[in-house]
């Protein structure tokens, strides 16, 4: 469904709240790790096109994540796959927008509730890995491993998907050969996603 916000049916939590794919009460300004679900972000990502759906063909978030999840260095792999993971429950905004967009925060204290999406992304971020059991995004490379592997991909895609720019883009690195871009269709992306996550996971049981 649409990102429509319903009634706090819960005085406990703060904000609107959303119905996810598999029928859950998702507060993404109050988001808490048992309310995270792999099969929500799956389905989720797999409905969402790259680019503002601007490509060529339609190429899912969850395509993205999992190209990325396969690029980077093994052990940031499962960061790779969640980078965007976000965007299943608040969806994304374009990057020159994203920087300057103010969002309400009802988790914040009073007079301070207006801050930047950004900022809302990245709690919700955290609170994701630490469903998952995912070290924390600051340490060591992780931020600066999955960023380069998001930004290859980056390239490729825009290299195979996108029309000719009408003017250059930031840089970018060199992108990897067409073939790694699949296409997949929603529910392809999907199977892929979570089969990707069950075998990072290693029989682990943090659905």
């Amino acid at each position: 469904m649409d990102n429509f916000e319903m009634t706090n049916t819960d005085p406990i939590r703060k904000g609107a709240w959303i119905q996810t794919f598999t029928g859950r009460q998702f507060w993404p300004q109050d988001a808490r790790k048992n309310d995270i679900n792999i099969r929500d972000i799956a389905h989720s990502l797999s409905m969402k096109c790259r680019f503002n759906g601007h490509c060529r063909a339609f190429y899912s978030v969850a395509e993205h994540s999992v190209h990325v999840s396969r690029i980077v260095a093994p052990e940031f792999a499962l960061w790779g796959l969640l980078h965007d993971a976000a965007e299943s429950y608040i969806s994304d905004v374009p990057r020159p927008i994203k920087s300057n967009l103010f969002v309400l925060d009802a988790s914040a204290p009073e007079g301070q509730r207006l801050g930047f999406f950004r900022a809302l992304e990245g709690k919700l971020i955290d609170v994701i890995a630490g469903h998952f059991r995912l070290p924390v995004r600051l340490e060591g490379n992780i931020t600066a491993e999955v960023r380069a592997a998001d930004e290859i991909m980056l390239a490729t895609e825009k290299a195979f998907l996108m029309a000719k720019e009408p003017a250059p883009w930031d840089a970018l690195p060199d992108p990897l050969d067409r073939s790694i871009i699949k296409c997949w269709t929603p529910g392809v992306a999907e199977r892929e996603f979570l089969a990707r996550f069950k075998e990072l996971m290693s029989g682990d049981d943090v659905f």
